[in-house]
């Protein structure tokens, strides 16, 4: 019973936080619509509690909502219940099918992950003070293969798994027409593997958004070795973000201001 009211209180919070903003809203949209038109698919890998369904469904795409927490799942399938363009697949997703020992953390299902090295890196990390991870649950594993094969080949995919970002690209051999996926710099090695596997075989250009600022930092897009030298940079306090990548430079120009600072 009482994990069962603390999975309830996180995930209220998590509604609160996600959909309480309107401002972070529009600036989602107009983030996303760089990427999606009307109809368009998109994949939306760690759903959590469909912020990012939602904008896509504003924006009109077609929403495969990939999540794997079962409290989470039950959440989108009531606020998604009567709208015919989202599909939710209850899995999670790597570098190949089985199932995944996923931890919890009831307090705040955001951060709910697969990667073991990703908690040992929270451990005592600025910021991360307090974050445990006290249950553990056998889930499906898909990959991103396999969700191409039943649902079609996506334009936008964004990927938020805590940690597990390079494993969900390891399941993959389609390019993508265009993606994000998050880092966090407690744990960058994994962001700095997932650039270097997109590199290594299609010409992706790449921009990066802080934090849930919805807003990208360069003006014009980076090749492999300025996203690398930006990400590198940043200071343990810039936490977390979104890198996108995309094989379209032009959908990743003209919304910042230029270079910005180095924040070392």
């Amino acid at each position: 019973m009482r994990d069962a009211l603390v999975t309830a209180f996180g995930v209220a919070r998590s509604l609160r936080i996600y959909y309480g903003d309107r401002a972070r809203r529009a600036a989602m949209d107009a983030l996303y619509r760089r990427f999606l038109s009307i109809g368009d698919l998109a994949f939306d890998i760690g759903a959590h509690v469909g912020d990012r369904v939602a904008s896509f469904r504003r924006l009109h795409a077609r929403v495969i909502a990939v999540e794997p927490q079962p409290a989470l799942v039950r959440v989108l399938r009531v606020l998604y219940a009567f709208d015919n363009n989202v599909v939710i697949e209850p899995a999670a997703v790597g570098r190949r099918p089985g199932t995944a020992e996923l931890k919890l953390n009831l307090p705040n299902p955001t951060v709910a992950t697969a990667s073991d090295a990703f908690i040992k890196a929270a451990d005592g990390a600025p910021g991360w003070e307090g974050q445990r991870w006290t249950k553990t649950r056998t889930v499906p594993m898909t990959t991103l293969d396999a969700l191409i094969a039943r649902h079609g080949l996506p334009r936008f995919v964004k990927i938020d798994v805590e940690g597990y970002e390079d494993e969900v690209l390891a399941g993959l051999t389609h390019p993508l027409p265009a993606l994000s996926f998050e880092f966090t710099t407690i744990h960058r090695e994994v962001a700095l593997k997932a650039i270097a596997r997109l590199a290594k075989t299609n010409a992706y250009r790449f921009n990066a958004a802080l934090g849930e600022s919805q807003r990208l930092e360069y003006a014009e897009p980076l090749d492999r070795e300025g996203i690398v030298r930006w990400l590198e940079a940043l200071p343990v306090w810039a936490n977390s973000g979104d890198i996108y990548a995309s094989l379209d430079p032009v959908q990743l120009g003209g919304a910042g201001e230029g270079p910005r600072p180095d924040r070392s």
